[in-house]
């Protein structure tokens, strides 16, 4: 069942922000992932109650389940072509199965079942333009199936569990992000795939990719907090960090005709990044034994504290420049927003004194979704916004102030 939000409400205040169209509620277990249906006022979800389900909005404004189907294993991802009507989803037992919605959505036809993984499907993707299904799971496995015949053309196991999965259609890149924090970049070609390179920088697990197919950009959402901007087509390693989250980032949108980046995260907050300015590539840390400035030795350099008959301290780094500091030298905070650090960070006294009022203006605003974000689906055509909770609620947001 769902509820609708009173009209009322949405004209009060000023400010710019995301506007509750319906909640979506009902599913007794957690739902793993949703999708808008495009050009209809649909929505497509999957749980683990090992129900797949198709809501559509009613007269009254509400959202009733117009399929209900059950499947052998609980329904863990999904995705679906809206020109085919095709609809894959992968279960927790490594099937992918494949369905075709009629035209008024309340009845699904089962085509085919992929055997693709030994366990958890984590993320299915089908491209028409290759008649391919690609998708990942915990079994460390990435696996490339035709969709003509059911064929499995070829695999990659990487070196921990694959969590999520992004493509490029022209160049045939695929993307895969894993446990370990790492993305793995292969290209596929025939039956077959070349590796290319893994994609190092994140502290914890890639919960989710998407992919900017203009400027050839990959964006990472992470467990450690932080997104990273990856650029692929500039073929120079350069990557930036965007530090806005307070807990583990769950999904990515990336809206190609506003080069705006929607993240969302388990600290139920919401936030929108302008990827239309110019940023910088956040410093290395650099490794020293005393402090850059004071000289001061930290606390691992016994020959330094005892000739200079010091007690040793500890060791802070400067986000703006990436010495290694003292408290005493490395005591200010900042916002850094060229460099992805939209609330304040520990940074030198010289880089305090540098950092202008324009340069801390804000590249990215902030939105208290009111629950934890495990996945989000951007319909950009609309400007619709779907946010899955760990409260099992579906909530569908209009983006067209904060869209721009």
């Amino acid at each position: 069942m769902a509820a609708e939000i009173n009209p009322e409400e949405r004209r009060q205040g000023n400010v710019r922000k995301p506007i509750l169209l319906n909640k979506i509620e009902g599913c007794p277990d957690t739902i793993n992932e949703a999708i808008i249906i495009p050009r209809e006022d649909g929505v497509i979800s999957v749980s683990d109650d090992k129900t797949l389900r198709v809501w559509l909005k009613r007269d009254s404004g509400q959202y009733w389940p117009s399929i209900c189907h059950s499947m052998s294993s609980e329904a863990s991802c999904v995705n679906y072509n809206p020109e085919t009507r095709r609809l894959f989803v992968g279960q927790d037992n490594g099937t992918i199965s494949e369905f075709e919605i009629t035209e008024d959505y309340n009845r699904l036809i089962h085509r085919r079942d992929y055997i693709a993984h030994q366990s958890r499907v984590t993320s299915v993707k089908f491209c028409l333009s290759w008649e391919s299904v690609l998708s990942c799971g915990k079994d460390k496995y990435f696996m490339w199936h035709c969709s003509e015949t059911g064929r499995r053309f070829c695999g990659y196991q990487a070196n921990a569990m694959c969590l999520c999965l992004e493509y490029d259609e022209q160049s045939k890149y695929v993307f895969i992000g894993d446990y370990s924090g790492q993305v793995a970049v292969l290209k596929l070609k025939d039956s077959s795939f070349d590796f290319i390179v893994t994609l190092k920088g994140h502290a914890g697990s890639i919960r989710c990719l998407s992919w900017d197919p203009d400027k050839q950009l990959l964006f990472s959402g992470s467990f450690d907090q932080s997104v990273i901007v990856w650029d692929i087509g500039g073929r120079k390693g350069t990557a930036f960090e965007l530090q806005g989250h307070k807990d583990k980032v769950q999904g990515l949108a990336h809206s190609k005709s506003t080069r705006q980046l929607l993240s969302g995260s388990d600290d139920c907050v919401l936030g929108i990044w302008d990827m239309d300015i110019q940023r910088l590539e956040t410093p290395d840390w650099i490794e020293s034994d005393v402090c850059q400035k004071c000289d001061s030795p930290f606390f691992w350099n016994f020959r330094k504290m005892w000739s200079d008959r010091k007690v040793g301290i500890r060791q802070h780094h400067c986000r703006n420049c990436g010495k290694a500091l003292c408290n005493n030298c490395c005591s200010k905070l900042s916002t850094i927003p060229n460099m992805g650090y939209e609330y304040e960070v520990r940074v030198c006294d010289s880089c305090f004194e540098a950092i202008t009022p324009e340069e801390k203006a804000p590249h990215a605003t902030f939105h208290d979704m009111k629950h934890s974000i495990v996945h989000m689906h951007l319909d950009e055509t609309r400007k619709i916004l779907l946010t899955t909770g760990k409260d099992r609620v579906m909530k569908l947001w209009d983006m067209s102030l904060v869209l721009h």
